[in-house]
């Protein structure tokens, strides 16, 4: 086993971690992430509490835990979005006349002009803050990229030889689009996508920071860290474990998604 291997294997193995502290926090986590215990209030690490607790008493780790939900929820929810939408208008884009292709593109260009937290920050400042604002704004941030390659792949696939002889063996355009260009431009999203949920979740929890996502006491990474930086010197467990999970997460995220976008494109050992 490679060390390149080996590291795409531990990546792996921490995303079905962060997957189960996803889907059943109650397995990892050994205390209620909302209850308070002044008395217990800002206890540093120990066997009793793993990541130490918070100003309200609360266990970090199990914060941290259940916050698994909430982060990664949102970049799942935000990519799925993202992917779905940009499948829909790109393909549309590289299978339309040219006029509408052209305006479709400015669109995109006007978006992809600016970085994809300033979009997210924007629209979620409009919105208002909130689980659901947060992932429509990331979902807005991240969509041109999809839209892009969406449009990229099906202009290429369309003139491909397997889709030129489905054409000329009468299979009707309608069902070769389906049939022959769809598939690809999929995978090639699917591809990036899985690359892109480190930067959602990166973005939700950055928009949590700042106070424009979930509140409290809700469990969320980006508020944790947040609800640390005053006590930061004297307490730095509250923000710095959080801030480790979302770290560990998204280079997991990045690393697997390139490996698969490697294996996509024939250049995996």
């Amino acid at each position: 086993m490679t060390a390149r291997t080996g590291g795409v294997l531990a990546a792996a193995a921490f995303l079905v971690l962060v997957g189960l502290a996803a889907v059943a926090p109650g397995l990892l986590a050994p205390h209620d992430p909302v209850q308070t215990d002044v008395a217990s209030a800002l206890l540093p690490p120990s066997g009793q509490h793993p990541f130490g607790t918070d100003q309200s008493g609360r266990d970090v780790f199990s914060r941290v835990v259940h916050g698994a939900g909430a982060s990664v929820g949102i970049g799942v929810l935000a990519t799925s979005l993202a992917l779905v939408v940009g499948l829909v208008l790109g393909s549309a884009s590289g299978a339309a006349p040219r006029a509408l292709d052209t305006v479709l593109m400015r669109l995109t260009d006007i978006l992809l002009a600016f970085p994809e937290f300033l979009v997210a920050l924007v629209v979620v400042a409009l919105l208002g803050p909130g689980h659901a604002n947060v992932a429509i704004a990331v979902t807005i941030a991240a969509m041109p990229v999809y839209v892009r390659l969406a449009r990229t792949r099906t202009r290429t696939l369309r003139i491909a030889e397997h889709v030129e002889a489905a054409r000329i063996l009468g299979v009707p355009p309608l069902r070769a689009f389906l049939r022959h260009v769809m598939p690809g431009v999929v995978g090639s999203l699917s591809v990036l996508a899985t690359i892109g949920i480190g930067s959602s979740i990166l973005a939700a929890a950055g928009l949590s920071f700042l106070g424009l996502g979930p509140t409290e006491p809700s469990p969320e990474w980006g508020l944790m860290l947040s609800g640390g930086r005053n006590v930061l010197g004297g307490a730095w467990w509250i923000s710095v474990f959080p801030g480790i999970a979302i770290t560990l997460t998204v280079i997991s995220a990045t690393v697997v998604g390139r490996r698969l976008r490697a294996r996509a494109e024939g250049r995996a050992s």
